[in-house]
């Protein structure tokens, strides 16, 4: 089968969240439109799906988390939790319902059979520790993966590192897979702090520490030799780029990057290129032709490879890339190099208004036909989920929402009977809190 590209579904209570070092997501209190959001993320579904990729879907997890108000003294039945933790600013409110679940490249690391020690899919679930909205997700995402790479014989999923300061860890968005030809694989590790390193950035915080990169090695049980640790670009973090897909991305022999996505970016490349050979692609983007604000802003980085029909790449991108010259210029320059053949846009405006592109949405999973025989649930998207997914978003999604309208204790009932309808759809089983 090739790559299954696992996508999170939009949830029902899609904010305008907090997270320093996003720029586009450094907002509160304007009025969404969850309905609109989710069927956005759905037609992204459907056009790679008409491009040839396999699309799988994660759910949203439950949010507003009553649970994690409680560990934060709030008190009383849910009604009363949410009343007190909206008022004032409403910020514990916001953070404790934010959609960041849909980012889903961020859920895990993931290490396929070819390139592990005992020929099994591992998953090392992301313990996300630095942010509190995304610091909630781990032990859903766990339990969610758990059921869908539920035969052990096939697939190890792993939990999150303990969410300590040292083991900052971020998931597959900080991490690289180059293959060329029948070399093995190199994978690139990129970190932007350390416990007993210091990084240069000063305006954003840096996330992604070494150690729980070295931990994520151990766990996939990847060849250490066959694993690069670069540091992130001080620069990089500075200017917004707060994970490494943010500035790169990586297909098969072929390589997308910016030079400020990692400290001294050229000595990675002729390590790469002493390891997999001539045969490596690389397409640098110098800041003087693409200028980092530019490249964060329009998530060109972020695009999703397709096989066109004669064979050769394709890249799907934010519909928004083309708008900008720098952006514009780079993806031309993809085409005349012959990197990609075919650039195709999805407009991702209604469901990214918090930054990102069509590859932020996914998490990547390369699997044989054996594998994905043997996921649990129905996940992977046909034409019947698909139309059986629009329905269930337009019946329980609603299109207008409001800050306000996070303390409403319906909003709370509404989004438990639509996850408790969508894990039946999925046939994931009790993933939940409240379903047990």
């Amino acid at each position: 089968m090739g790559e299954v590209n696992f996508d999170g579904l939009i949830g029902p209570t899609y904010n305008d969240g907090l997270a320093a070092g996003v720029a586009p997501s450094q907002r509160a209190g304007s009025t969404t439109n969850p309905k609109a959001a989710a069927l956005a993320g759905l037609a992204k579904i459907r056009l790679a799906r008409s491009l040839g990729l396999v699309q799988a879907v994660l759910p949203p997890q439950p949010r507003p988390n009553v649970d994690w108000l409680r560990r934060l003294g709030f008190t009383g039945d849910d009604e009363r939790v949410l009343r007190s933790a909206g008022e004032g600013d409403g910020m514990w409110l916001r953070l404790c319902s934010n959609p960041s679940s849909m980012w889903a490249a961020n859920a895990a690391t993931v290490a396929p059979s070819s390139d592990t020690r005992d020929g099994r899919v591992h998953i090392a679930v992301a313990n996300l520790q630095h942010m509190l909205h995304r610091a909630q997700e781990p032990e859903v995402t766990h339990a969610v993966l758990s059921a869908i790479f539920r035969d052990e014989a096939r697939f190890a999923v792993h939990a999150p590192l303990p969410a300590v300061h040292q083991l900052g860890d971020e998931g597959a968005a900080n991490t690289l897979r180059l293959q060329v030809g029948g070399r093995p694989a190199v994978h690139v590790f990129a970190w932007g702090r350390g416990a007993y390193v210091r990084h240069a950035a000063s305006r954003f915080p840096a996330r992604q520490t070494i150690e729980a990169s070295q931990a994520q090695v151990r766990l996939l049980q990847l060849d250490p030799a066959r694993v690069l640790f670069p540091q992130q670009h001080p620069d990089g973090l500075d200017g917004g780029a707060s994970h490494t897909d943010i500035l790169a991305v990586a297909h098969g022999s072929l390589l997308l990057i910016h030079e400020l996505a990692l400290r001294d970016v050229g000595s990675v490349l002729t390590e790469l290129r002493r390891r997999l050979g001539s045969a490596l692609q690389v397409a640098l983007a110098r800041n003087a032709d693409l200028p980092l604000q530019d490249a964060v802003a329009t998530s060109v980085f972020g695009g999703q490879f397709f096989t066109c029909p004669d064979g050769q790449l394709g890249l799907l991108v934010a519909a928004e890339t083309r708008e900008n010259a720098a952006a514009r210029g780079y993806l031309d320059r993809l085409v005349a190099d012959g990197h990609v053949a075919q650039i195709r846009e999805v407009d991702l405006r209604p469901a990214l208004r918090h930054g990102g592109g069509p590859a932020s949405l996914r998490l990547r999973v390369s699997l044989d036909e054996r594998e994905a025989a043997a996921l649990g649930g129905r996940v992977i998207v046909d034409d019947a989920l698909e139309a059986a997914l629009v329905a269930w978003v337009e019946k329980h999604y609603r299109d207008r929402l409001t800050p306000e309208d996070l303390a409403d204790p319906q909003l709370l009932r509404e989004v438990r009977t639509a996850l408790d309808a969508l894990t039946q759809l999925l046939e994931l089983g009790s993933v939940y809190a409240f379903q047990r």
